[in-house]
């Protein structure tokens, strides 16, 4: 059996057994992932907490309870205090990039020795971020950054972790926190992961502006990029830019006539 096949079962005969009609939200323990894998004669996974992990990050809800969510809405799980876990519907929100967006070509400045040795999408993700300096160039402010895969508690949230803080200072001397999620391969930025991020500025960083930033690779040397803002209507994308790598003998006189006149 494979681990999403496990998982599923798993998640599915949590969400079931507490589940009414009606509802919408839905908690439950962490204790009880074992417990709901002993009572399906599956094994335990290693990791706990990847079971939830999974279906909030990497892959959709079995149908079983994808059908139980209120017309025109769809449940995500997110964090309810330590070990504590809540299904909540909410009106879906895909974060994911804009093809018909136009790109802008950087030279890339990653050493080629990180490029050989990175060992994960991810990893090279925040690697290219960092020696190209997109951050400063997608927010137009100095960034610097702070701490890679920042794992902390959050009074009313719980666990959460971002996987690289960067602090800013613009031309007036205003201080900037930017956590940032990013995404390789198959993996795709999630709302609640974004809420978490915003929950952690206000509570490590509430002097700072927070300006939450979404990376995720749409191809080898192709970066999208979105900034988020909380409305009255929840989580937004304010921003989204993509941002092309390229060796610097291919950026052209044309390219550069065009980005003078390119809208900001």
């Amino acid at each position: 059996m494979t681990d999403r096949n496990r998982y599923t079962q798993i998640i599915e005969r949590i969400f079931l057994s507490r589940y009414e009609p009606g509802r919408r939200e839905v908690t439950f323990e962490r204790e009880e992932i074992e417990e709901a894998a002993r009572e399906l004669g599956i094994k335990l996974p290693k990791n706990l907490g990847d079971v939830v992990y999974s279906f909030r990050y990497r892959t959709v809800l079995p149908e079983s309870i994808r059908a139980r969510a209120p017309e025109g809405e769809g449940w995500i799980i997110r964090p309810a205090g330590p070990s504590r876990y809540r299904f909540v519907a909410t009106a879906l929100v895909a974060i994911t990039p804009n093809r018909l967006l136009a790109e802008t070509k950087v030279p890339d400045a990653t050493p080629g020795v990180i490029a050989l040795y990175s060992l994960s999408d991810e990893q090279a993700l925040l690697a290219k971020l960092r020696y190209n300096r997109l951050i400063d160039v997608f927010t137009g402010v100095a960034c610097y950054s702070l701490q890679s895969h920042l794992r902390t508690h959050v009074p009313g949230v719980g666990q959460v972790e971002t996987d690289e803080i960067y602090i800013g200072i613009d031309r007036r001397g205003a201080h900037y926190v930017f956590p940032l999620q990013a995404k390789g391969g198959n993996d795709k930025i999630g709302v609640v992961q974004v809420e978490q991020d915003l929950a952690l500025c206000a509570a490590k960083f509430p002097a700072l502006i927070c300006r939450p930033i979404g990376a995720q690779f749409m191809g080898a040397n192709l970066i999208a990029l979105f900034e988020f803002e909380e409305s009255a209507s929840g989580l937004a994308i304010s921003s989204e830019r993509h941002y092309r790598l390229v060796p610097p003998e291919e950026m052209t006189t044309e390219d550069l006539a065009a980005y003078r006149v390119r809208a900001p």
